[in-house]
């Protein structure tokens, strides 16, 4: 966080505000670890855990009713079928379609397949810009994959599509078009690399920048 936060003010000398946001209940103690300590350092940061969360506020505005899957009740099945009855009620179809993309892929954090399926209607899901984008992206194919043969390597070849086609965007928005070459390189890189890339981007000001990148990680 004190790295994000120090690459963001040397690069935009903007006003930060960071907050981390935990989706799913856990026992580690990295949960509530709210700041950073040095020698002569002392950086803190806002904590969110979802599983903490009093649903009334994320039910009170249509944008946060994915968060609310997530949030606390005694009675989980009755929060879902609260959440679909409201996202039901939205008129305008893009906005639904999306809310129900974002909803079914956080619901999966804590629901059954088979009770997403029955709450909410999956032909509407598909319309959603967001449901799309998942999908060409390879992270809901990848999903699936792991969860019908029960095997982890669809899952992760699911999260480099999703990384690569992430760092892809940011590179281009970062430093203009990039070369069909070069791209084929950012291609070949593993998830761990790609990850890493999404950080070293950030001190990126020319293309230049990138293939020296590319280049060092040769081998």
């Amino acid at each position: 966080m004190l790295d994000y936060y120090v690459r963001l003010k040397r690069q935009y000398s903007c006003s930060i505000n960071q907050v981390v946001i935990f989706l799913q209940q856990t026992a580690s103690e990295q949960v509530f670890v709210s700041e950073y300590t040095d020698a002569n350092t002392r950086h803190s940061y806002r904590v969110i855990r979802l599983w903490e969360q009093d649903p009334a506020l994320l039910l009170s505005v249509p944008g946060l009713l994915p968060l609310a899957t997530l949030s606390q009740t005694n009675s989980p099945r009755n929060l879902l079928e609260q959440i679909a009855t409201q996202i039901a009620t939205i008129q305008e179809p893009t906005q639904q379609a999306d809310l129900l993309a974002c909803t079914q892929v956080l619901a999966g954090l804590r629901f059954e397949k088979d009770l997403i399926r029955q709450l909410f209607r999956k032909e509407t899901m598909r319309g959603s810009v967001i449901y799309q984008e998942i999908r060409e992206d390879g992270l809901l194919e990848g999903r699936q994959l792991g969860l019908q043969l029960g095997l982890e390597e669809g899952v992760k070849e699911g999260r480099k599509n999703e990384a690569l086609s992430l760092v892809t965007r940011q590179l281009i928005r970062r430093i203009g078009p990039i070369a069909p070459e070069t791209r084929e390189q950012i291609q070949a890189l593993s998830l761990e690399e790609l990850e890493d890339l999404g950080e070293a981007l950030l001190d990126f000001s020319e293309g230049s920048d990138l293939v020296n990148w590319l280049n060092d990680r040769q081998p």
